[in-house]
């Protein structure tokens, strides 16, 4: 199984060729570890293992205050279950909703090396993730 914990090339450039202009929010969904893998990060490890819920709580512990200097914020932060409609053998822990005013704020607060110093949090506690970009309809035409 290919998890799916960082963008690549492709998919960054494809993010940035979408021209998406004013207020992005970020989709999440959130697969974590059993037990937190801190093997890239080992500064950042608790004296004791913690699961991947718990590592996921100690990067937003250390993100909120990053991204909200952006200019960001959370929207929405929850539990994940079984799809209503969907595979019942895709299973995702959790769903966060994130925005940010622009992508060019969104790149900025992602390189901040202030922030950077705690993504290690993210990387130990999760399994698998999905990243969504959403932009905002500038214009909805209803038909009766």
């Amino acid at each position: 199984m290919t998890a799916y914990l960082e963008p690549t090339q492709a998919s960054g450039r494809g993010f940035f060729m979408r021209g998406i202009s004013g207020p992005v929010v970020m989709l999440n969904l959130l697969r974590y570890r059993e037990v937190a893998d801190y093997s890239a990060s080992p500064e950042l490890g608790p004296p004791a293992p913690i699961s991947g819920e718990e590592a996921y709580r100690l990067y937003m512990e250390h993100t909120l205050p990053h991204l909200e200097r952006s200019g960001g914020k959370l929207l929405f932060f929850g539990r994940g279950g079984a799809f209503l409609i969907g595979p019942a053998n895709e299973r995702w822990d959790a769903a966060m909703l994130v925005e940010q005013s622009s992508t060019e704020a969104f790149m900025a607060f992602t390189s901040d090396q202030a922030y950077l110093a705690g993504i290690g949090h993210r990387t130990a506690a999760l399994e698998d993730s999905r990243l969504l970009p959403l932009e905002p309809w500038s214009r909805i035409a209803l038909r009766r």
